[in-house]
């Protein structure tokens, strides 16, 4: 499943927006500002947004600045203006596209498809460093020094999502549904179970970084500060 933020104060917007997607087949998540975005954003992994430039206490440009500072996913920016120096702002915020109001949804749809298709592509051949700690997502490998490591599948597929993500917590929940995906019917302890195969693995080799556990909410990798 694609889950998409379509964060927007007007609330006809975000009812056509979101009534669209999901007969794409996307699952819509709607903020009414950029601080309720933010929050959902905290609690649910976006692989897109959608934003609205003019919104009440956080505007689309501050919203998206502060995107990019916590999110690897692409955005969107919505605005009723068709300036120049709006979208060099919009640009310069960080946004990957640009749509002006009132537009077609089927176009919203092509964008969406177009950006995903080019982050999903860059994601395929990114390679994550921490320190001497490098994993490769195309080969599965990861190498510490001139050490290296193959890993099982999943024990994988946990530390390199871990890395994409540190310093944010996920609960049981959350990585079975990443790992593990949202029909697994198995027990969720399974997590803790290969969180200590990570930690036997690498504890005693590497201190640049550590997967922490966050009483009563989840775990966390924190990288070394350099």
């Amino acid at each position: 499943m694609t889950n998409i933020l379509v964060a927007d104060d007007d609330i006809n917007i975000l009812k056509l927006v979101s009534i669209h997607l999901s007969e794409q087949g996307y699952i819509v998540f709607k903020a009414k500002d950029g601080i309720e975005a933010l929050e959902i954003l905290n609690r649910e992994t976006c692989h897109l947004a959608v934003v609205d430039v003019m919104m009440p206490f956080m505007d689309g440009y501050k919203l998206t600045r502060e995107i990019r500072k916590q999110y690897n996913i692409p955005v969107i920016l919505l605005t009723a203006k068709n300036q120049i120096e709006d979208k060099e702002q919009g640009f310069q915020a960080g946004t990957d596209d640009y749509l002006v109001k009132p537009f077609e949804p089927k176009e919203l749809s092509f964008r969406i498809k177009a950006l995903l298709r080019r982050y999903d592509n860059q994601s395929d051949e990114i390679t994550i460093r921490i320190g001497s700690t490098t994993i490769n997502k195309m080969s599965y490998e990861v190498q510490i020094g001139d050490k290296m490591f193959l890993l099982p599948l999943k024990e994988f597929e946990l530390l390199y999502f871990l890395m994409s993500n540190s310093m944010k917590v996920f609960s049981r929940e959350k990585l079975i549904e990443h790992i593990w995906g949202i029909d697994y019917e198995g027990d969720d302890r399974t997590v803790d179970v290969h969180i200590k195969r990570l930690r036997e693995r690498f504890t005693k080799i590497t201190d640049d970084f550590q997967i922490k556990t966050v009483r009563g909410v989840g775990y966390l990798l924190e990288a070394k500060r350099s």
